[in-house]
């Protein structure tokens, strides 16, 4: 039954090209539509009903407008507030990292003289690393102690304040645009990632969705030019080597734009694509099929043909770098971590003094730590999916359902 009278939430607006970009800040539930379901939109905010939507839409266009069927997709989208007075059950959205942040307390983050300053703290780091090439860390800087426990913890303890910092980037930029955002662990092939959802940032300007993809970079950047910097009058030191190298490691991994880094959403919005990975991994699914000699409709059908083109160049990006990242971690960093805890767990089982069995408890419960966090992160997120997956399959196997 077409509904007659639709409620929609407050919704945020801004014009992409021949399309309008509608959603809910709050939520992050965005979606793309055209001219006519922008109009359509804006009469059923003004109140009118379904039936007269259609009416007033066929006698302006002079053809028969489907209303009931664009409402329905304003449903599935989570747009729609009520449908004939009846409230529609939504989950509500999870609560905000920092609720009693507010825009106004984070305004300054966007404002250009701040990041003046920002560009220009980092272009003085560059000019020292050109001018003193000694004092740019390389990975040695970090085995600064004979003790692999100070080592292992001094990486860890400038590790999470870098990430925290880089988060709070994205955070406080999205908070003063009017974005909520929440932080929340996140997985990456075999890394594991603290990351801000800001999907609501799609409803804002060009210029302020860059700067919140752009922030936590800029802020990893600024300080490792300020660690640099201290070294002009200081000198060297371990804290220094450790905390620029760390920052350096961690912008480098940014630029790996197959897993959805900062610079992959700085690429699809660039590449004016709506969902590049996305839209990547069913195209690279459908070569799959057809490889396999399988029925398969291309995904790419339905798109642009310029976006279809940056979706393609992207797939092979996509596989190679995925194929890259899980062959290293398949010959350097499992025999690694396997080799370090198997020194750790002999250091436990004779050690040669109390000294070496501390450094072997941390470093065990460091590292077990680190990968069961990986695991738990990874199951709350594709847990559901392998059980769907191991069902199927467990489906198939078995003869008797197999039997029509």
């Amino acid at each position: 039954m077409t509904p007659t009278r639709v409620t929609l939430h407050d919704l945020g607006v801004r014009r992409d090209r021949e399309e309008w970009i509608v959603g809910r800040v709050e939520t992050g539930d965005v979606i793309a539509v055209p001219t006519q379901g922008m109009r359509v939109i804006r009469l059923l905010q003004e109140g009118a009903t379904v039936p007269e939507v259609e009416r007033r839409l066929g006698a302006e266009t002079g053809t028969r407008v489907n209303v009931g069927g664009f409402v329905e997709g304003l449903l599935r989208a989570g747009l729609v507030a009520a449908v004939d007075g009846c409230p529609v059950p939504t989950a509500a959205p999870p609560p905000p990292t920092l609720p009693r942040l507010l825009p106004r307390h984070v305004r300054w983050t966007l404002n250009p003289l701040l990041h003046a300053a920002l560009a220009t703290v980092i272009l003085a780091g560059a000019a020292v690393a050109l001018l003193r090439p000694g004092a740019v860390p390389g990975w040695r800087d970090l085995l600064w102690s004979d003790r692999g426990t100070l080592v292992l913890l001094a990486q860890s303890a400038a590790g999470w304040l870098l990430i925290l910092l880089h988060e709070l980037a994205h955070l406080c930029t999205a908070r003063a645009a009017g974005v909520p955002g929440r932080v929340r662990f996140g997985t990456r092939l075999q890394f594991l990632t603290a990351q801000t959802e800001v999907s609501g940032i799609w409803l804002a300007e060009r210029r302020v969705r860059l700067t919140v993809y752009l922030s936590g970079m800029a802020l990893d950047a600024a300080v490792c030019a300020v660690c640099l910097l201290l070294t002009v009058p200081a000198g060297p030191h371990p804290a220094l080597s450790v905390v620029a190298m760390t920052a350096l490691i961690m912008l480098s991994t940014q630029f790996l734009v197959f897993m959805r880094t900062d610079l992959y959403f700085v690429l699809q919005d660039v590449t004016r694509c709506r969902n590049l990975y996305g839209d990547s991994t069913a195209y690279a699914a459908h070569l799959c099929r057809r490889a396999l000699l399988r029925p398969s409709a291309d995904p790419l059908a339905r798109l642009p043909r310029t976006e279809g083109r940056w979706v393609r160049a992207y797939t092979a990006l996509l596989v190679a770098g995925t194929a890259l990242c899980l062959c290293l971690a398949a010959a350097v960093t499992v025999p690694a971590t396997v080799g370090l805890l198997a020194g750790s767990v002999r250091a436990l089982l004779d050690p040669p003094g109390w000294v070496a069995a501390a450094d072997g408890v941390v470093t065990v419960l460091v590292v077990t730590g680190f990968h069961v966090l990986w695991a738990r992160t990874w199951w709350l997120r594709h847990g559901p999916r392998a059980r769907r997956a191991a069902g199927l399959l467990r489906r198939n196997r078995d003869p008797e359902r197999c039997v029509r």
